[in-house]
Formats: C-alpha cells, structure tokens, sequence
C-alpha cells in the first residue's frame, strides 16, 4: 500500500476503548483538561496521560495552554467526523434496547456533532428547512445550497447573514450522516452558526456532562411556529 494513508495506525489509536472513551469526551468540540479526560474514561492520572500522548502524537487531539493549565480538544471536524462514520459501522441494538436508557435517549434526540445539531432534532431541523425550501441539497456531494428565500429567512429569525459565512470544503452547508437516525442533518459553516444560534437565543441548552442537547420550552414555541417541528421529547426532558 505504499503511497496510501497509513489507517492502520489511526485505527488502533481509536480502537483502544480507553482512547475511544477520551475521544468520545472531546467529540462535542470543547477542551478539557486532564483530570476531567481522565475520570470520564475511569482512567488513573497517569495512564490518561500516557493515552492523550499517544492521541497527540497521532494527531487527533491538539493542545492549548492558558497560563499553568493544559486543555485538550479533538484536532478538527475531521476526527469528529470520523468517529461519527465508525459509529455509523457498529451494529445498532433494538430502538427498544436504546430507549431503556435515559442517557442514550438523550443522545439519540439531540447531541452535539462537534460543532453542529445531531439527533432527532437535527435531522428534523434539516428535513423542514429543505421542505420549506430554504435549503436545497446539490445534485452530487455533500453540499447543501441555501435559497434566496433561505438566506431571507436565516436573517430574519437569526439574525445570520449567509455572506458573511465563510465557505468551508463543502460550502456554506452541507449534508452529515447521522449515526442514529441515519439520515442526514446539517453541519458546515451554516450548521454551526445555526446551533451556536439557537443557543444563543435560549432555543437549545447544551449539557455539561455530555454532548446532549436540550431543546427548553422557548425553543418548543419557536421551532414550531417557525419550522412547523412539534417536539417529541417528554416534558421531563427538557431544559426549562
């Protein structure tokens, strides 16, 4: 194979689950410290350390320093990426075996993909922005096109002007594969302004132990009035 991407190498990286379980931490775009790497993997100090050493010397994590402190974070959209299209190859449980669960339920209605909207919500958003015609998927590709109506739109309920966006690979927006719904959400420059958006305006709440995401009551009134999208989640779910 010589001249191709050594996989093998990433691949056993990602495939010590201790490393997986760092990585998975990280997947939501935040940085964190050791320590905090350390216990959501159930790892001692030291072996955390000597794995997020090998994640860096692989590059797949990268590391900022604020004075004494040293933070890490996945090394780019690429690696998250990537875990999310390894998630896409597990063999998926019953939905009856996800649903026991109250954390998956969580992920599997809406999660942070690095640094755009998964989950139900996510492919819902997607499908109802593409319906209105807001968005329109390219004919080949990944790439997602936003409308004249689209850009109008965008303006006027986010106050998110699509010219100002700078293009990323695949343009202002484009289609990402979601693991649990497998259907496509939105991410690309437009997906993570979109989230950081409804953040921002108290639409969703982001949570501090994991990468679900919590649609509040405010998000409920104004994704239905705007996008037509009656929420599924149980009231006990929910932000307020």
């Amino acid at each position: 194979m010589r001249g191709e991407p050594n996989v093998a190498t990433v691949a056993a990286l990602i495939g010590d689950p201790a490393r997986a379980a760092i990585l998975a931490a990280l997947a939501d775009g935040r940085a964190l410290p050791a320590s905090e790497l350390a216990a959501s993997a159930g790892l001692s100090p030291s072996a955390a350390s000597a794995h997020l050493t090998k994640l860096l010397d692989g590059s797949l994590l990268s590391l900022e320093r604020e004075g004494r402190h040293r933070y890490y974070r996945l090394a780019g959209p690429q690696v998250a990426a990537a875990l999310e299209s390894l998630s896409l190859i597990v063999a998926q449980p019953s939905r009856n075996a996800i649903t026991r669960s109250p954390q998956a339920k969580a992920l599997r209605y809406a999660r942070s993909c690095y640094d755009h909207l998964a989950g139900e919500l996510g492919v819902g958003i997607a499908v109802a922005l593409e319906e209105r015609g807001l968005i329109a998927s390219a004919s080949q590709g990944k790439r997602v096109n936003v409308t004249r109506a689209g850009a109008a739109w965008f303006d006027a309920v986010f106050d998110i002007d699509v010219r100002e966006l700078k293009p990323g690979r695949h343009g202002l927006a484009c289609r990402c594969l979601d693991w649990t719904e497998r259907r496509h959400h939105l991410a690309g420059p437009l997906g993570t302004r979109l989230f950081q958006r409804c953040c921002d305006l108290g639409w969703l709440s982001r949570s501090r132990q994991s990468r679900a995401v919590q649609l509040t009551r405010k998000g409920e009134r104004k994704l239905r009035d705007h996008l037509g999208i009656c929420a599924r989640v149980p009231a006990s779910e929910r932000a307020r």
